[in-house]
């Protein structure tokens, strides 16, 4: 038989004041962790420039009075995304809206609210697509202060509403206290 190289253990069996002692060890940490625990996490960095919670509520489109013609029909919101779109800490909401008509494609509107501190309701400070443009919005979307959408249209008056024949991408951003409206880059495949 070959003698192991490795010095023989000074214990190979667990007694049970070890069994005792490590519990206690074990249950002083847990007891420990509950008392001291970290701050509550925030999502903004405190500091003289955080908000009140108050400022951080977007605007809500139920109930706005949007500037669209339905008849006897409602206004249906049927997109909506939040976000500071002009960079003064408070967000915006840009509400995707049309008239709920029972059938057909009614035409779509694109309306940034806002809401001033201690307004009852928010506002409609902006319209990015008119619905007398006769436009649908799809790929709605609001991120880093642009908002982006696919917009389906017409090429003349001549085709039905039912079947869109022209395709156009935009972007809007807040510059010099206006949302200018551009055409998004696309990405270049290599």
């Amino acid at each position: 038989m070959q003698q192991s190289v490795v010095p023989e253990l000074a214990h190979t069996h667990t007694s049970p004041i070890q069994w005792v002692a490590t519990a206690t060890a074990i249950a002083g940490v847990v007891a420990l962790s509950s008392v001291l625990q970290p701050d509550s996490a925030t999502a903004a960095a405190p500091g003289p420039e955080t908000k009140s919670a108050a400022a951080a509520i977007a605007p809500d489109p139920a109930g706005v009075d949007f500037p669209i013609e339905c008849g006897p029909t409602k206004v249906l919101v049927q997109k909506k995304a939040s976000g500071d779109l002009d960079g003064d800490g408070r967000p915006e909401t840009v509400a995707v809206v049309r008239c709920d008509a029972g059938s057909g494609t009614p035409p779509n509107g694109v309306y940034v609210l806002t809401q001033a501190a201690g307004a009852k309701k928010p506002r409609v400070v902006a319209t990015l697509v008119d619905p007398k443009d006769r436009l649908s919005v799809t790929d709605f979307a609001l991120r880093d202060e642009t908002v982006t959408a696919t917009l389906l249209g017409y090429s003349s008056t001549d085709v039905p509403s039912c079947c869109p024949d022209v395709k156009d991408r935009a972007k809007w951003q807040w510059k010099n206290g206006a949302f200018l409206r551009s055409t998004p880059s696309e990405a270049q495949s290599v």
